[in-house]
């Protein structure tokens, strides 16, 4: 137990901010919306260690922080999600209620106990229509967000979401939206991370039951390979009169001390003045 006093206030200031220093470390990790569902992208090696996941039918759950710490909130949310759904309905389980369930128990962690959960969690629910599509980010502290379009949390979540504002738009296809993601998970002038070390999966609308799918190998390969194509810059106007001048120019006929130059009728010099 420390010793002296500490004032309410300065407790919750210095947990948030272990908190925060603790998620920074991660790295970040995106979700948006595409025109067939919601796309989940994160950097991770690992091929083990998992920060997105399915929860339930429609349901997907992504975090960063502490592995073990928003491992067992995911575990809890599964428990959650499969009593609810026997006890009364499939269609009685929902995003907001689990995200409900993790802000009640956030909250109470942050304020109760001497160390906050260094965590922060997106659960996004598919709808059967975009317009029933739902995102929500959650926060060490409990705090619920109810994001549209996209999210982002962990690392440079400022910097990242300010890719992300840039570059979204509504509808967008599969491979327009991987694209958008890598970009903004990317700093300015360095390279996108490969294939390997990439975590990605989606919730589709268009598949039956369970939503929830992952991209992996020669799949993800095709759609990074697309976005890669979409992101190669196309050339100015500029360029492209000044390449349309060099192709309909004439090449001059070559010149040289092994060749002599054309001559007029009389042998002299062809200096162009003289009448043909």
């Amino acid at each position: 137990m420390p010793f002296g006093y500490a004032s309410p206030e300065q407790i919750m200031r210095d947990k948030a901010d272990y908190a925060r220093k603790g998620i920074a470390r991660g790295r970040s990790v995106v979700v948006l919306q595409y025109e067939d569902g919601i796309l989940f992208v994160a950097p991770n090696p690992s091929r083990a260690l998992h920060k997105i996941s399915e929860i339930y039918d429609r349901i997907g759950f992504a975090a960063v922080g502490r592995y073990n710490e928003f491992e067992e909130l995911r575990l809890g949310g599964i428990r959650y999600a499969d009593i609810n759904g026997y006890t009364y309905d499939r269609s009685d389980v929902t995003g907001r209620g689990l995200a409900n369930l993790y802000a009640s128990n956030l909250g109470r962690i942050f304020t109760e106990s001497i160390k906050s959960l260094e965590v922060e969690v997106v659960v996004a629910e598919v709808g059967d229509t975009p317009d029933g599509d739902a995102i929500y980010r959650l926060t060490f502290d409990g705090s619920v967000f109810d994001e549209h379009g996209f999210a982002a949390m962990g690392g440079q979540a400022e910097a990242v979401a300010a890719r992300l504002k840039e570059r979204y738009r509504e509808s967008m296809a599969l491979g327009d939206a991987l694209a958008v993601a890598l970009a903004a998970l990317t700093e300015p002038g360095g390279e996108r991370p490969p294939v390997g070390q990439l975590e990605v999966a989606v919730l589709d609308r268009n598949r039956e039951h369970r939503k929830f799918l992952r991209l992996t190998g020669s799949r993800l390969e095709r759609l990074m390979g697309r976005s890669a194509e979409q992101e190669a810059p196309e050339p100015s106007a500029e360029q492209a009169k000044e390449e349309a001048k060099e192709q309909e120019s004439p090449t001059p006929p070559p010149t040289g001390p092994d060749k002599p130059p054309p001559t007029g009728p009389d042998g002299d010099v062809d200096d162009g003045s003289s009448p043909l």
